[in-house]
């Protein structure tokens, strides 16, 4: 017999999962236009001074959330690292 509560459960973990992997793709196509725009305008790819205040932010709105602020902080690092590389590849000399 199947546990109608625990496939509820799965289904709305199941909807936030489209949701964020959607929303990742929304802010990497943002990020990339953000790194064309940083190569033809020869910015460095990273920006630890954002990069701080990014941090210091999703920290702020983690313990907001009740959700852990160290957890949200190396989910967000990935994501700039992820970033930072993706701008990097877009100044080197042979991108399009």
């Amino acid at each position: 017999m199947p546990d109608t509560t625990l496939n509820g459960y799965r289904q709305s973990i199941d909807n936030i999962d489209a949701a964020l992997v959607f929303l990742l793709a929304e802010r990497f196509k943002v990020t990339q236009a953000v790194g064309r725009y940083k190569a033809e305008h020869g910015l460095p790819p990273a920006d630890p001074t954002r990069e701080v205040t990014q941090i210091a932010r999703l920290r702020a709105l983690a313990r907001d959330a009740q959700l852990d602020p160290e957890f949200s902080e190396k989910f967000l690092r990935f994501i700039i690292d992820e970033v930072i590389r993706h701008h990097e590849r877009l100044q080197e000399p042979d991108a399009a």
